[in-house]
Protein backbone atom coordinates (compact mmCIF):
# COMPACT_ATOMS: atom_id res chain seq x y z
CA UNK A 1 0.00 0.00 0.00
CA UNK A 2 2.54 2.52 0.53
CA UNK A 3 4.62 1.74 -2.09
CA UNK A 4 1.48 2.70 -4.01
CA UNK A 5 1.04 5.87 -2.39
CA UNK A 6 4.89 6.74 -3.14
CA UNK A 7 4.91 6.08 -6.36
CA UNK A 8 1.85 8.14 -7.00
CA UNK A 9 3.82 11.01 -5.13
CA UNK A 10 6.84 10.75 -7.71
CA UNK A 11 4.26 10.32 -10.61
CA UNK A 12 2.81 13.88 -9.36
CA UNK A 13 6.10 15.22 -8.40
CA UNK A 14 7.23 14.19 -12.01
CA UNK A 15 4.32 15.87 -13.51
CA UNK A 16 4.48 19.00 -11.88
CA UNK A 17 8.07 19.42 -12.99
CA UNK A 18 7.08 19.15 -16.22
CA UNK A 19 4.22 21.31 -16.05
CA UNK A 20 6.24 24.28 -14.60
CA UNK A 21 9.04 23.43 -17.42
CA UNK A 22 6.36 23.98 -19.50
CA UNK A 23 5.36 26.98 -18.62
CA UNK A 24 8.71 28.35 -18.17
CA UNK A 25 9.18 27.72 -22.01
CA UNK A 26 5.80 29.39 -22.74
CA UNK A 27 6.58 32.28 -20.40
CA UNK A 28 10.35 32.74 -21.93
CA UNK A 29 8.33 33.17 -25.81
CA UNK A 30 5.73 35.39 -24.69
CA UNK A 31 8.70 37.26 -22.84
CA UNK A 32 10.74 37.37 -26.71
CA UNK A 33 7.25 38.77 -28.43
CA UNK A 34 7.03 41.20 -25.92
CA UNK A 35 10.50 42.62 -27.51
CA UNK A 36 8.66 43.20 -30.81
CA UNK A 37 5.05 43.88 -29.76
CA UNK A 38 5.13 47.27 -27.38
CA UNK A 39 2.33 46.68 -25.39
CA UNK A 40 3.51 43.62 -24.27
CA UNK A 41 6.13 43.73 -21.20
CA UNK A 42 9.01 41.22 -21.46
CA UNK A 43 10.92 41.65 -17.85
CA UNK A 44 7.51 39.93 -16.01
CA UNK A 45 7.76 37.10 -18.21
CA UNK A 46 11.11 36.31 -17.92
CA UNK A 47 10.82 36.74 -14.72
CA UNK A 48 7.95 34.03 -14.82
CA UNK A 49 10.00 31.85 -16.30
CA UNK A 50 13.16 31.91 -14.29
CA UNK A 51 10.73 31.45 -10.92
CA UNK A 52 9.20 28.18 -13.12
CA UNK A 53 12.64 27.17 -13.73
CA UNK A 54 14.21 27.26 -10.51
CA UNK A 55 11.42 24.93 -8.83
CA UNK A 56 11.63 22.62 -11.76
CA UNK A 57 15.37 22.94 -13.64
CA UNK A 58 18.34 23.18 -12.24
CA UNK A 59 19.75 22.95 -15.71
CA UNK A 60 16.99 25.27 -17.35
CA UNK A 61 17.57 27.95 -14.24
CA UNK A 62 21.14 28.35 -14.89
CA UNK A 63 20.96 28.13 -18.94
CA UNK A 64 18.18 31.13 -18.65
CA UNK A 65 20.91 32.91 -16.07
CA UNK A 66 23.64 32.37 -18.14
CA UNK A 67 21.92 33.48 -21.66
CA UNK A 68 23.98 35.93 -23.73
CA UNK A 69 20.73 37.65 -24.67
CA UNK A 70 18.83 37.48 -21.19
CA UNK A 71 20.99 36.71 -18.42
CA UNK A 72 22.39 39.35 -17.59
CA UNK A 73 19.12 41.69 -17.81
CA UNK A 74 17.32 39.31 -15.98
CA UNK A 75 20.35 39.19 -13.31
CA UNK A 76 20.51 42.88 -13.49
CA UNK A 77 16.67 43.40 -12.70
CA UNK A 78 16.83 41.41 -10.18
CA UNK A 79 19.35 42.41 -8.12
CA UNK A 80 18.10 45.95 -8.83
CA UNK A 81 21.18 47.55 -10.78
CA UNK A 82 19.41 48.94 -13.75
CA UNK A 83 19.19 48.93 -17.42
CA UNK A 84 21.75 50.13 -19.81
CA UNK A 85 21.65 53.17 -21.51
CA UNK A 86 21.28 51.37 -24.90
CA UNK A 87 18.68 49.26 -23.83
CA UNK A 88 16.57 52.18 -22.50
CA UNK A 89 17.14 54.03 -25.78
CA UNK A 90 16.77 50.77 -28.22
CA UNK A 91 13.56 50.15 -26.14
CA UNK A 92 12.22 53.57 -26.00
CA UNK A 93 13.22 54.18 -30.15
CA UNK A 94 11.41 50.65 -31.15
CA UNK A 95 8.20 51.91 -28.57
CA UNK A 96 7.98 55.48 -30.63
CA UNK A 97 8.37 53.88 -33.93
CA UNK A 98 5.64 51.08 -33.46
CA UNK A 99 3.00 52.52 -31.51
CA UNK A 100 3.50 55.91 -34.08
CA UNK A 101 3.31 53.39 -36.67
CA UNK A 102 -0.37 51.55 -35.38
CA UNK A 103 -1.56 55.28 -34.42
CA UNK A 104 -1.11 56.80 -38.45
CA UNK A 105 -1.95 53.55 -40.18
CA UNK A 106 -4.13 51.54 -38.49
CA UNK A 107 -6.22 53.22 -35.35
CA UNK A 108 -8.48 55.66 -37.45
CA UNK A 109 -10.59 56.75 -34.09
CA UNK A 110 -8.87 59.93 -32.17
CA UNK A 111 -9.40 58.47 -28.76
CA UNK A 112 -7.66 55.52 -29.79
CA UNK A 113 -4.44 57.42 -31.09
CA UNK A 114 -4.80 59.35 -27.36
CA UNK A 115 -4.42 56.16 -25.51
CA UNK A 116 -1.99 55.16 -27.55
CA UNK A 117 0.13 58.53 -26.94
CA UNK A 118 -0.35 58.10 -23.31
CA UNK A 119 0.87 54.19 -23.10
CA UNK A 120 4.10 55.70 -24.87
CA UNK A 121 4.46 58.23 -22.39
CA UNK A 122 3.59 56.11 -19.49
CA UNK A 123 6.00 52.85 -20.61
CA UNK A 124 8.48 55.26 -21.70
CA UNK A 125 8.35 56.95 -17.56
CA UNK A 126 8.43 53.41 -16.65
CA UNK A 127 11.70 52.31 -18.26
CA UNK A 128 13.33 55.79 -17.32
CA UNK A 129 12.88 55.45 -13.68
CA UNK A 130 15.05 52.41 -13.54
CA UNK A 131 18.70 52.85 -12.81
CA UNK A 132 21.18 53.55 -15.52
CA UNK A 133 23.81 51.17 -15.98
CA UNK A 134 27.02 52.44 -15.57
CA UNK A 135 30.72 50.98 -16.52
CA UNK A 136 31.21 47.37 -16.17
CA UNK A 137 27.99 46.10 -15.26
CA UNK A 138 26.22 48.02 -18.95
CA UNK A 139 27.11 44.22 -20.30
CA UNK A 140 23.54 43.83 -22.34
Amino acid sequence: KNSKRCSAFVIMGQLVRILLIIAGTFFIGVGILGIFLPLLPTTPFLLLAVGWYAKSSTKLYNWLLGNRYFGSYIRNYREGKGISLKVKITTILFLILTLGWTSIFVVKVWLGRIIMFFILIGVSTHILSFPTLRGQNEKQ
